[in-house]
């Protein structure tokens, strides 16, 4: 490069033209005095990996894991038998009853416990963050990631895989107890409404 015309060959680190194994920095028009080792992605790879051994859990990832079991068991307090309460000549006694269910300490109970829980979660993530850390995993999953709710554990369970091999257990758990939920949620739905077609049928006068 010391013989092409200054400023062709933008400045950055290049392979030293002496024949080191060093990078060498050309400032756009020499070669300077400025030695750097070469990057290796081999090595940047391995600085990211935890010390053999590391434990890929914690006691926290596991309350993050399972305190969301205790939002589905809330909703078994709330007396959903409210909203099945129809009567076609007085609308009122409809909305009466599902104040009554929305009202009732079962539901705000459910609500309530939902907002604790998460608040809790994100407070634990935090804890398994810091002791992932301490246990020398580096960069490992950012805590904030658990304001949105199952990208936490998910995320976490494959940063730590990367870095120590294990820990995956966390993600499978979590996508089993989501879909598990949302199994519950449509057949509740469905025993809802086909209860609430039922009781509306009854009550229409047959000619």
């Amino acid at each position: 490069m010391s013989n092409v015309t200054p400023g062709a060959i933008p400045a950055g680190w290049y392979a030293d033209p002496a024949g080191s194994t060093k990078m060498r920095w050309w400032d756009g028009t020499q070669w300077t005095e400025s030695f750097q080792e070469p990057y290796s992605t081999a090595a940047s790879i391995a600085a990211l990996k935890a010390p053999e051994g590391t434990k890929p859990y914690t006691v926290w990832i596991w309350l993050i894991v399972f305190l969301p079991l205790l939002s589905l068991l809330s909703y078994l307090l709330i007396d959903w038998s409210q909203l099945l309460v129809v009567d076609l000549d007085n609308p009122g006694a409809t909305t009466q009853a599902q104040f009554a269910m929305m009202s009732s300490p079962g539901y705000v109970l459910s609500q309530v416990g939902g907002y604790l829980i998460y608040g809790l979660i994100v407070l634990f993530a935090f804890f398994d963050y810091r002791a992932l850390q301490a246990a020398g995993v580096p960069k490992p999953f950012h805590w904030a990631f658990a304001f949105l709710s199952i990208v936490y554990p998910i995320g976490r369970s494959v940063v730590v895989h990367r870095r120590t091999g294990h820990g995956l257990a966390p993600m499978w758990i979590t996508i089993g107890i989501v879909v598990v939920g949302f199994i519950i949620g449509i057949v509740t739905a469905a025993v809802i409404m086909s209860s609430l077609f039922s009781t509306i049928q009854d009550q229409i006068p047959r000619g």
